[in-house]
């Protein structure tokens, strides 16, 4: 399928507010916070619904990381055109992520993390390069949604050079290709309990620190990924998809999590769930194809996606940072309920404003070089040329 004729992918873009809402509702349920003095989030009084709503959507946050990343890869692929500039390419990716990433590192450093952050932390996660560090203090540092844009970066700064070359891959080999990136999953993680060595208990987990950071957070470890986003992208585009009903792709994703619940902690980081999340993001790609998509095309669904990044990103400050000046108050199970009902509004309304005001001026601002000034006399053709909208693909 030739890329100028691809059509816009709306379900994709729907189905990202799925992901961050899943990132949140894990958030929401963390029997520690991020922000020292590392005191529960959790708002149950109950100590045992507390443990046990902990344990239920225990790998929610895991699992909307790894969409995050495989649709990435898929979504970038979809809309390269052979040929671009790779410079253009990362200025965009750039713009898209860093006025979002300064504007709520400037608001976390106000309101607590200059506090309590020495530059040693607060510097790497300025330049996002803050998950490359194993120390907890530096990659959980800040805006601790923010450790994701450290891998997303390393995605836009490999994806010009790489992708020309799984372009070049027969089509008939690339299901190979993606067999390969799950199997490179399950080296990463192999390597990551047999070969990194044991090291301090997480504050947040059950792991080793390093492994926790080896596993999870570093980011080489997560471009298999992103690479199997690529390839599904190029198995969705040369008309090699199989058939699947997007219900059957999530009953799959609820496996790949039960999966992840009773095996050892490092499976549910994205082994367990990784070819679930590839199959739905191309099959929902395949539906909006053939304009089966509804649901997740709607209007609504879709605004909901597009403010989706801005939604992930706020979560440190309109969950941790409001959660840590709540103090420990915990509350009955209908309060705490509306409780997280309210975050989640103020989450949305932080993400909306954030979207609006910073992220989509920046984007139509920045992404592209202004183009130059012409002479007075161009032809009528040329005028109403500049005067032509650029389509969007979803997700973008």
């Amino acid at each position: 399928m030739d890329v100028d004729n691809r059509p816009r992918l709306p379900s994709l873009t729907g189905l990202r507010f799925f992901a961050a809402l899943s990132v949140f509702i894990f958030h929401s349920m963390l029997p520690n916070s991020p922000i020292p003095p590392f005191h529960p989030v959790n708002f149950f009084a109950d100590p045992d619904l507390a443990h046990d709503s902990a344990v239920v959507v225990g790998k929610l946050g895991f699992l909307g990381v790894s969409f995050f990343f495989i649709l990435s890869g898929f979504v970038l692929t979809w809309s390269w055109k052979e040929g671009s500039s790779g410079l253009l390419f990362i200025r965009r990716r750039v713009v898209k992520i860093f006025p979002n990433h300064l504007t709520l590192w400037v608001i976390c450093m106000v309101l607590f993390a200059a506090a309590i952050t020495p530059w040693k932390a607060w510097l790497p996660n300025l330049f996002l390069v803050h998950a490359w560090f194993p120390q907890n203090y530096i990659n959980a540092g800040v805006n601790t949604p923010s450790w994701t844009l450290s891998c997303e970066f390393l995605f836009y700064v490999l994806f010009p050079f790489v992708v020309p070359l799984i372009l070049k891959i027969p089509a008939k080999y690339l299901w190979y290709g993606a067999a390969v990136m799950v199997l490179g999953m399950g080296l990463i993680e192999l390597a990551n309990v047999y070969l990194i060595p044991g090291s301090a208990k997480s504050e947040l987990t059950p792991i080793p620190v390093l492994q926790l950071w080896f596993g999870y957070l570093f980011p080489p470890a997560r471009l298999f990924e992103f690479f199997l986003g690529v390839f599904v992208a190029r198995i969705v585009a040369e008309g090699r998809w199989i058939r699947l009903p997007i219900w059957a792709c999530l009953l799959g994703c609820l496996a790949g999590y039960l999966v992840a619940m009773y095996t050892p902690f490092v499976v549910g980081f994205f082994l367990a769930t990784a070819i679930p999340l590839a199959l739905l993001i191309g099959s929902a790609a395949v539906s909006d194809i053939e304009g089966r998509s509804r649901f997740l095309s709607s209007r609504f669904v879709v605004w909901l996606g597009d403010i989706s990044f801005a939604f992930y990103i706020c979560q440190g400050v309109a969950l941790f940072y409001v959660r840590h000046q709540m103090g420990d108050v915990t509350f009955s199970a209908p309060i705490a309920v509306l409780v997280i009902f309210a975050l989640f509004v103020l989450n949305i309304l932080m993400a909306w404003a954030l979207h609006s005001f910073v992220e989509s001026p920046a984007m139509r601002h920045l992404a592209r070089p202004k183009p130059k000034r012409k002479p007075a006399a161009v032809s009528a053709g040329a005028s109403a040329d500049r005067g032509v909208p650029q389509t969007q693909i979803a997700g973008d």
